[in-house]
């Protein structure tokens, strides 16, 4: 008689007001403006915020029309759009200090094209993509959770709803997994920003009805595991209650540590950077391949070096659930796409002011929009793999 299975799986995602999410929001709203106005723009931009400060930092080629006064105008609106209007953190009278430069001839010696020479890798680094079954959007069902509780919290806030919370917030989502497949969520952690005049049992109240939203029918934890503002106040948030820095949330950005990342972060970064493109090319990959019917999950890594334009590998695993031969599968998807960095871009149409809504609730698992926001979320190689390997339509 087989055993039956049992253990849990967590993940956490942080609200587009915490503090890393608002460097990610104002790194990506300065690649978004380069973009607009010369797609070709190369941008590496960092963003630190603290109490009523900001700093940009990095390299940057692109059009003189993009200031350094304009890039300042783009983080204070991406701050106001957050909604921070506080007395430690505001969009309007927080110092912003610009120390953006223009990017390193050496770099670009390497990275651009010349003559029969293709653009090269603006750095060497792995990225990782995966995909599975657990959920509609072939995302990871803990992370899937943990984003939507926060998400529905975050369209009413700014619909006028749920003016005594805050802009900052996180939530964390413990799945009970049978035989391999998520079942109910055993805990369920969030803390929201919140006014003063709220109590811990007030703000748990606000936000039971938009946990019970976000997760499946029934699915809501015993009340001893709902765990509500654990430390009892959270009034003092955002950058003032703590500093943020681009990129350090590169786990809530992608998988939510149900596969492995490759170290990059994604925000602040135009679509040349391969830690950036080449991810998304590894997602695009992975989905395909599961939409296919080829397998449940599927894990791939691509590998490239500073100026070189072809990976140096690609990797595929389907941790035993392919329904067809694996091992051809790498050199079947490299067939089906060229994964320079000018195919990907080319491919997946990146060069375009699409990255400021990618800096909250993850750059995964999101719908592909009609204006190019999130096209490594489509579909269109399954009927592709489907022919290839005689699958029914």
């Amino acid at each position: 008689m087989s055993q039956t299975h049992h253990y849990l799986f967590t993940s956490e995602s942080v609200g587009e007001g915490h503090p890393d999410k608002l460097c990610d929001r104002v790194s990506d709203s300065i690649v978004d403006l380069f973009l607009k106005e010369d797609p070709e723009s190369r941008v590496a931009v960092e963003t630190l915020a603290t109490t009523n400060r900001v700093v940009l930092a990095g390299e940057v080629r692109g059009p003189a029309s993009v200031t350094a006064e304009r890039m300042i105008e783009t983080a204070r609106e991406a701050i106001r759009e957050i909604g921070y209007a506080q007395k430690g953190f505001h969009w309007q009278w927080a110092d912003i200090q610009n120390y953006v430069h223009p990017q390193s001839t050496d770099i670009a010696l390497g990275v651009d094209a010349n003559g029969e020479k293709d653009e090269g890798a603006g750095d060497q680094g792995i990225m990782f993509g995966y995909a599975c079954r657990e959920t509609p959007s072939f995302m990871p069902a803990p992370i899937f959770y943990a984003h939507n509780i926060l998400r529905v919290i975050s369209e009413d806030r700014h619909a006028g709803k749920l003016p005594l919370l805050g802009p900052d917030a996180k939530s964390q989502v413990t799945l009970e997994y049978v035989d391999g497949k998520p079942v109910r969520a055993a805990r369920v952690v969030l803390s929201t920003q919140h006014d003063a005049s709220l109590d811990q049992k007030q703000i748990r109240e606000i936000v039971r009805p938009y946990v019970a939203k976000a997760l499946p029918e029934g699915w809501m934890p015993e009340e001893k595991y709902f765990y509500v503002n654990p430390t009892g106040r959270f009034v003092i948030g955002g950058p003032d209650g703590d500093a943020g820095l681009t990129g350090r949330k590169i786990i809530v950005d992608t998988y939510g540590g149900a596969a492995p990342h490759g170290g990059g972060a994604f925000s602040g970064k135009d679509p040349t950077k391969v830690d950036r493109s080449a991810a998304y090319m590894a997602r695009y990959l992975a989905k395909n391949v599961v939409a296919a019917g080829l397998a449940d999950k599927c894990t791939i890594q691509l590998a490239y070096a500073i100026g070189i334009s072809e990976p140096l590998a690609l990797y595929v695993s389907t941790c035993g659930t392919c329904k067809v031969d694996e091992g051809v599968l790498p050199e079947v998807l490299h067939d089906m796409v060229r994964l320079t960095p000018r195919g990907i871009r080319e491919h997946l149409q990146l060069n375009r002011p699409i990255y400021k809504k990618t800096s909250s609730f993850g750059h995964f698992g999101r719908a592909p929009e009609e204006d190019g926001h999130f096209s490594w979320e489509r579909l269109d190689l399954v009927d592709q793999l489907k022919a290839h390997f005689k699958l029914s339509a």
